[in-house]
Parts: structure tokens; sequence; C-alpha cells
């Protein structure tokens, strides 16, 4: 069921089950962080191997403290600058986290979501909800009630409905190791916004097994059709052109008809793109195509993490 009842969210989120909340990143699929049958039931309908740990998430920043060993000054000049956003630390978790949510990590990854439905929502718990994206693992991450509902619904009893996320990438994830800002996994703020405020960050790359913080897998994000990146010509020699998919920055590809193409910002903004990313994936990954062919963005702001989207959907 879909719908806006916060009260109602909150009851069954109080009753140990599990329930879909917005973001302004992407949908969740939360539970009671502090519940491990709640946390079990996250993995089990996500069908999420358990070895890839949970992001927290918290009304406010003064909460993160009930949940973490310390708070490094550099993660509190983050915060005051990027939460509430899509902005997630990565720090020693306190005992009160249970190691299901941190897959056995002595790190628990902690954000205060920028959405004024789950925010209100979670005001209404005595308890952090741990919330991967609500989607089955590894697909494409729903930027939309109806995306949660048209995957997950027969197997989940409420989605609470925000609208659309604003921002439409995960949020970003920055650690401490030995003192140096590092980031996990890049998302919805831009390195180069980090770095203003923390100084020169270390950038993780993916890993293929037991990840450090969440969505540090080497597959992930990927349509059911095949994708490469590539241009779109240099496919047409293999395929009709009507079984070619493409997604471009700023201009279509030639020889590709319109409705197979995904362009994602004519104008070049970067946080356009990064809002129509998902939904256009799901989009192509709609039709009778044998193959997605993508175009890489320059590596700058939200285009590093755009890119890095598109090579983890395209890895099999």
């Amino acid at each position: 069921m879909v719908g806006t009842d916060i009260n109602y969210a909150a009851a069954l989120l109080k009753q140990g089950q599990v329930v879909a909340i917005p973001t302004e990143t992407v949908y969740g699929l939360a539970g009671n962080a502090l519940d491990m049958k709640a946390v079990s039931q996250i993995f089990t309908v996500k069908n999420r191997p358990s070895f890839d740990p949970l992001i927290i998430h918290l009304p406010s920043f003064n909460h993160i403290r009930f949940y973490v060993k310390e708070i490094p000054e550099a993660a509190s000049a983050l915060a005051a600058e990027f939460m509430p956003g899509p902005l997630t630390l990565l720090l020693g978790k306190s005992d009160r986290v249970p190691d299901l949510v941190t897959a056995g990590s002595a790190l628990v990854a902690v954000r205060v979501p920028a959405h004024s439905l789950t925010h209100e929502l979670l005001s209404k718990l005595d308890f952090p909800l741990a919330a991967p994206s609500a989607n089955p693992f590894g697909y494409i991450s729903p930027t939309t009630a109806a995306h949660v509902d048209q995957q997950l619904g027969p197997q989940i009893p409420y989605i609470l409905d925000g609208g659309p996320s604003i921002v439409g990438l995960e949020s970003t994830i920055v650690g401490f190791p030995n003192g140096q800002p590092t980031v996990f996994r890049k998302g919805g703020i831009a390195v180069e916004d980090l770095e203003k405020i923390a100084g020169p960050m270390i950038i993780k790359p993916h890993s293929s097994s037991n990840p450090q913080a969440p969505g540090m897998l080497k597959s992930h994000y990927a349509p059911r059709i095949p994708m490469v990146i590539g241009k779109p010509e240099d496919y047409l020699e293999m395929h009709s052109a009507d079984e070619v998919g493409c997604i471009r920055f700023r201009k279509p590809a030639v020889g590709v008809p319109e409705a197979q193409q995904l362009v994602l910002s004519p104008a070049g903004n970067y946080q356009e793109a990064a809002r129509r990313l998902f939904a256009g994936m799901r989009a192509l990954d709609g039709q009778s195509l044998s193959i997605i062919v993508a175009e890489l963005l320059p590596e700058e702001g939200l285009g590093r993490a755009i890119n890095d989207r598109l090579r983890r959907a395209s890895a099999r």
C-alpha cells in the first residue's frame, strides 16, 4: 500500500515491520536498526547479502553520538555544512548498534536525511532506522514510490510516498581512517565540495566482496538489459538500431531512435543529470532492447558519482 500516513508508518516500524521511506537521495527500505528481526527482514526482502552493511538514519546530528564512539573534528565540520543532506559518516560504532547492521564491522554508517516526511517520521521514533535502497539487491535504485511499489510492493506493508527524490543518487560516504578524511562511496555531494570543508580526500575504490561501507560492491545499480560503457555507433554494427538504447550527458546519439535515448541534461547540469539517472535507466530497462550503451560524463563534480554508478551498472 502506498500513502502519506506518517503515523501508520511509525506504528508499523514500532511493531518490527519494514516500511519504504522517501529521502532526498533515493527511497529506502527501513526497519528498526536496533531490532535484529527487523534488520533481518530488510536483508530478506531485498535479497541482500549479509556481508553488505546498512546505513542508519537519525533525526539530527545530535542523535548520532548515541550510536558512535567518537566524532572526529572533521566529521563535525562536514556535518555542520551538509547535514541534513546526502552525507553519510562512517564512524566507530557503539555497542548499541547490532553487528548485523554493520556486517560485523567496527564502523557504522550514519546519516540525517533531508526530507520533511522522513524527518517527521524519525522524530516519532525512539530508535534509528536502518535503510538501504528500497529495491531488489543489485538493481537500479528507486527514486519514486511507484518504483518501490513495482518491485517490492507485495512484500512490504507500506510505502510512504514523499514524491520524487530531488538528488537521485545515494549519499556520499565519508570515513576517517587514521584521521584522514576518506570517501568510501561517491554520491550526492561532490568530492570538491567536501574538500572545501575538510581538506584533501582519499577516494576508495569499490570492492567485490566484504565491503567496508554500504554501496561499495563492484557490480551494482544494474538494469536487467546488458549495459556497456562506450559509443553507440560501435554497437550499431552488431545490433539493429531498434535494439540499442543509450545514455548520454548532453547530446543525443546519431542513428538511435529518440525513444531509446536518455539524455541526462542538455544544459550540462550535473544535478539534473543525477536526478534523472536512475529513473531514466529504469525506463530504458523496460524496453525491448538488446543492449544499453552509456557515455561517461566529465570526471568533475557529481559527474564522478554518476560515472561510478554507470561503471558499476555495466560491471558483470
